[in-house]
């Protein structure tokens, strides 16, 4: 019975530090991961490591547009990947709970301020229900990926939480399938 427990709790520790939590239980596997890392070409000047969930600045959190194997896409500042979750056809987010603990929303205290390649015009916020202020795209909410690092695009066309997670074009559109 105990190796059978330490084996559930060893196959759910990994589930968890896959690609997200599909909090639906009849959910598909993840079409694709790359696992790739990708360079930026708006590397931020002595900016901190981002946390999982980075904490949004003072001023409105900064989106930029770089390079990587899926064209130009939207990054952080610090170098974190940006999504968009295909079941949010409107700016209000319904990704909480379990999906927000993999997929972090892109907060930010004030406007967001566009980067090298971001059509200003395009970005905006919505209010989650905890009151804060999500950044939004092309009126899609934002998201991060938990388990990334910074340049590291791991989770583009993949199916979790009840939807497919995309990283996020400069016209505000989902990346292309890779």
């Amino acid at each position: 019975m105990l190796t059978r427990c330490c084996a559930v709790v060893l196959l759910l520790t990994f589930a968890l530090t896959a690609c997200g939590e599909d909090s639906d239980p009849d959910a598909d596997e993840p079409a694709a991961t790359s696992g790739a890392t990708v360079e930026p070409t708006d590397k931020p000047t002595d900016a901190p490591a981002p946390s999982p969930t980075p904490e949004p600045s003072r001023d409105g959190t900064r989106i930029v547009a770089s390079d990587s194997e899926f064209g130009k896409m939207l990054f952080d500042s610090t170098g974190q990947a940006i999504y968009l979750f295909d079941i949010e056809t409107t700016s209000k987010p319904r990704c909480y709970e379990a999906c927000a603990e993999a997929w972090p929303p892109v907060l930010t205290k004030r406007s967001p301020a566009a980067g090298p390649g971001v059509e200003s015009s395009l970005l905006g916020t919505t209010e989650r229900a905890d009151g804060t202020l999500q950044v939004t795209y092309n009126d899609h909410p934002l998201y991060f990926y938990a388990h990334e690092g910074k340049r590291e695009v791991k989770c583009h066309d993949i199916f979790l939480n009840g939807g497919n997670w995309y990283v996020v074009q400069p016209d505000g559109r989902a990346a292309p399938p890779g």
